[in-house]
C-alpha cells in the first residue's frame, strides 16, 4: 500500500472501505456456533481477522452479519466499525453493506470473507496496489494439481488446468463500480468478481497465499491453529536472565525481603535497604536485556542511592524492558536462609512484587530453601536469592 506522506495517512485510509461478510452460518464446519464465532487460538475467527486489517492502519470497517449476532459484533468489533445486518445469501449481504456506505462512499472497497482470518499485508497490500491502475483486483492461486471430472465415484476424464486459479479474498473494486455491478446483477454468484464480470470489468490477479485459507470444514480449524502458532513463533523474542544477590546480617529487627518486611532478630546491611530478592529480581531483569546489574544504573558510590527502596531498581529495570518492547512472561525469585521462615510471607511477597512490577500475581514465584545448614546461609551469616526473568516481545515491536 503506497501513501503520499503521514499528513494525509488518514484520509487515505478513510478512501477504504473494509467490507467483512460474516453473516452465514457455516454448516459444513459441523455442529456447534457459527464458524466465524468459534474460537481459535483462544479468539473468535472474526476478531482475527478484523485484526489483520486494523495492524495495517485500515480502520472503516464494515461488518455484515446475521441478526442473531448483532451484540456479540458490537462488543467484538467496537465503537469504529459499521455492522450491517446480512441478508438470505453472500450477494444480498454485500449488496446491503454496499448500499451502506452510500451516504458517505469511498473511494476503494475491499470484500473479504469473515472466515479468513489469517489473510496476511502481504496479500492485503498487492490487492490495493492493483486497484492504483485497476477498477478490481483479487488475490488468487494458480491450480497446480492435476483436475478430473468425475462421476458415482469414478474418473471420468481429465481437465486442463491451465489458467485455472483457486480464488481468494479480499477482492477489491472502485466502490461506484461495484455498486452499480451488483445493482445491475440478477441470481445469485460465487463471489463479487463474478459480478463485476458480469458487468464487465476486467479484474486484476494478484498474488494470493497458501495460508489464507477459508475455515470451512472442522479439520480447517486444527490447520489454522498451526498457521497462527508458527507465525507467532517466528515474530517473537524470547530472553532468560538470571539474578543472584547475597546480604550479610547486621543488628536490627526485621528484613525487607521482595518488598515486605519480615520480622527477625537481625536486618540485613547494604548500600540500599539490603531487599535481596528484589535485588536478584532486578538482576534478573537487567540480565535478560543485556544491561548489566543494579550497580551499572544506580551506582553505590552515589550517595542519592544510599538506603534507597530496592522497588525503585526493580520499577527501573521493569520500565527499560517495557521501553525496549519487551513484557515479562513471568520470574520466580527463590530466598536461601535457615531463618527467618518464609512460607508465612511468601503470597504477600508475590503480591507486592505484582503490585511493584504490573503484573499479575500469578506471574510470579516467590519460594525458599535451607542449605542444611552448610555454608554461610547455613550458618546464619547472611541470605542469598536466585533469580529468573523471562522477557517476550514480538519483533515486530521492537526498535
Amino acid at each position: 500500500m503506497t501513501q503520499s506522506g503521514a499528513g494525509n495517512r488518514e484520509d487515505m485510509t478513510q478512501d477504504i472501505a473494509i467490507l467483512i461478510v460474516a453473516a452465514g452460518r457455516g454448516t459444513r464446519a459441523g455442529e456447534g456456533m457459527p464458524k466465524q464465532w468459534r474460537l481459535l487460538a483462544g479468539r473468535p475467527v472474526l476478531a482475527h481477522t478484523l485484526a489483520a486489517f486494523r495492524a495495517m492502519g485500515l480502520e472503516r470497517l464494515v461488518l455484515v452479519i446475521h441478526p442473531d449476532d448483532a451484540a456479540q459484533a458490537k462488543a467484538l468489533a467496537g465503537e469504529g466499525a459499521m455492522i450491517v445486518m446480512g441478508g438470505a445469501t453472500r450477494r444480498a449481504s454485500v449488496r446491503a453493506a454496499l448500499d451502506a456506505l452510500r451516504d458517505t462512499p469511498p473511494r476503494k472497497v475491499l470484500i473479504h470473507d469473515g472466515a479468513r482470518p489469517l489473510v496476511s499485508p502481504a496479500v492485503i497490500s498487492g490487492v490495493l496496489e492493483a486497484l492504483e491502475s485497476a477498477l478490481a483486483a483479487a488475490p488468487a492461486l494458480p491450480v497446480v494439481d492435476a483436475l478430473w471430472q468425475g462421476a458415482q465415484g469414478r474418473v471420468q476424464h481429465a481437465a486442463p488446468r491451465d489458467g485455472l486459479f483457486r480464488a481468494q479474498t479480499p477482492q477489491g473494486f472502485d466502490y461506484g463500480a461495484i455498486l452499480a455491478a451488483h445493482h445491475a446483477y440478477t441470481g445469485d454468484a460465487a463471489d463479487d468478481v463474478e459480478i463485476a464480470r458480469a458487468a464487465g470489468l476486467e479484474v486484476a490477479i494478484t498474488d494470493g497465499s497458501d495460508d489464507n485459507i477459508k475455515l470451512t470444514y472442522a479439520a480447517d480449524f486444527a490447520r489454522a491453529a498451526r498457521i497462527l502458532a508458527e507465525r507467532q513463533a517466528a515474530h517473537m523474542d524470547i530472553r532468560l536472565g538470571n539474578g543472584y544477590d547475597v546480604h550479610r546480617f547486621m543488628p536490627g529487627d526485621g528484613c525487607w525481603l521482595c518488598g515486605v518486611l519480615v520480622p527477625h532478630d537481625r536486618a540485613l546491611e547494604g548500600h540500599s535497604d539490603a531487599d535481596v530478592g528484589m535485588h536478584a529480581l532486578t538482576d534478573a531483569i537487567y540480565g535478560a536485556l543485556a544491561e548489566g546489574d543494579i550497580g551499572r544504573h544506580f551506582p553505590p558510590s552515589d550517595p542519592q542511592w544510599k538506603g534507597a527502596a530496592s522497588h525503585i531498581f526493580l520499577r527501573h529495570a521493569v520500565a527499560l524492558a517495557a521501553a525496549r518492547g519487551y513484557r515479562i512472561g513471568n520470574c520466580d525469585v527463590t530466598l536461601v536462609c535457615e531463618r527467618p521462615k518464609i512460607g508465612p510471607h511468601a503470597l504477600a511477597m508475590q503480591a507486592t512484587l505484582a503490585q511493584i512490577m504490573g503484573l499479575e500475581a500469578g506471574r510470579i514465584s516467590v519460594k525458599a530453601t535451607t542449605s542444611e545448614r552448610l555454608g554461610f546461609t547455613g550458618r546464619e551469616e547472611g541470605i542469598a536469592a536466585y533469580a529468573t526473568a523471562c522477557l517476550i516481545a514480538d519483533t515486530g515491536a521492537l526498535p
